[in-house]
């Protein structure tokens, strides 16, 4: 299966990701989330959330990265993410540390069940919009 580098970070890197299948992108100040459902290569899920985890250090207006295990499928894993703005996003595609996950990751990805765009108003730990 082939799997984009964009497609690879919004399910991660998504993040840790602009995204797989995205149509629209909030502009401006506003922040910017995501929501993606990626499926890994059975047994490997552990491996690919290590790797997620890793390639999220750093990363200039990312407010929040969160992956989790589905607890209902064993290949599942969900990830959320919120940025500053869509822009920041998009830049973190570019560092080397979502590169270097990108590379590392894509071989234990099975595939992306699904990806939401939001846009967060506030919550614990994040400013109000």
């Amino acid at each position: 299966m082939h799997i984009s580098r964009r497609g690879f970070i919004v399910a991660t890197a998504g993040a840790v990701i602009a995204s797989a299948g995205a149509t629209s992108i909030t502009q401006g100040g506003n922040m910017y989330g995501l929501i993606g459902k990626m499926r890994a290569v059975p047994g490997q899920r552990d491996a690919l959330i290590q790797i997620l985890l890793e390639g999220v250090s750093g990363m200039p207006g990312c407010l929040s990265y969160v992956v989790a295990r589905d607890p209902g499928d064993g290949d599942a894993i969900w990830i959320t993410e919120v940025w500053d703005n869509a822009a920041s996003h998009k830049a973190s595609l570019s560092l080397p540390s979502v590169q270097d996950a990108i590379a590392r990751g894509r071989p234990l990805i099975a595939g992306f069940d699904q990806h939401i765009e939001t846009a967060p108003v506030g919550g614990h730990g994040l400013p109000v919009a």
